[in-house]
């Protein structure tokens, strides 16, 4: 069920994407506002992801990128800045050379879909999900999803070890949940 979902939203968000002129950068860039000073996770973009290093670049706390340390694992987080050396990473993400690590109380989540509810369709390895669950279990966290108003759909399939989102950032600004 996920899998079909999967590939309906990629085709969805390609389109989004092609038709966006910065808007969602600049909806993220506000949304962060009410963060400073915070410790917040960004992410590398790839395929047709909304860049969220614009709004990273604006913000005035710790950076950080997520890596895959190995399936099945939380996410671990690499301090980064603007003009970072960077090396391949899993799944085509670059990561920061910098093996410094950051606990993230701000996580910018990318996604393939949403719904009202807060729930994120994710590319299946459940990172995000892991990662999630272990932080919130250590304290306060913000997870903010990151997405063009297209990728909303009625319902996004869930699990059990599904990690709902606070927010969702569009080109069209921030919504909680």
């Amino acid at each position: 069920m996920k899998e079909g979902a999967r590939q309906t939203a990629y085709a969805t968000r390609k389109l989004a994407h092609a038709r966006d002129k910065g808007a969602a950068s600049r909806a993220l860039i506000k949304a962060l506002a009410a963060y400073p000073d915070q410790p917040l996770a960004g992410y590398w973009p790839i395929r047709t992801e909304p860049d969220p290093r614009p709004a990273m670049s604006a913000h005035h706390g710790p950076l950080c990128l997520p890596v895959v340390v190995e399936p099945g694992q939380p996410l671990a987080f690499r301090r980064w800045h603007p003009g970072a050396a960077m090396e391949p990473g899993a799944f085509g993400a670059a990561i920061p050379q910098d093996k410094t690590e950051i606990t993230p109380q701000i996580l910018i989540v990318p996604l393939l879909a949403f719904d009202a509810r807060g729930y994120r369709l994710g590319y299946g390895g459940g990172f995000y999900d892991r990662t999630l669950q272990g932080l919130r279990a250590a304290g306060p966290v913000v997870a903010i999803g990151f997405a063009y108003g297209a990728q909303q759909v009625d319902a996004v399939p869930t699990e059990p070890t599904d990690q709902p989102l606070d927010f969702i950032v569009t080109e069209a600004g921030l919504r909680a949940f």
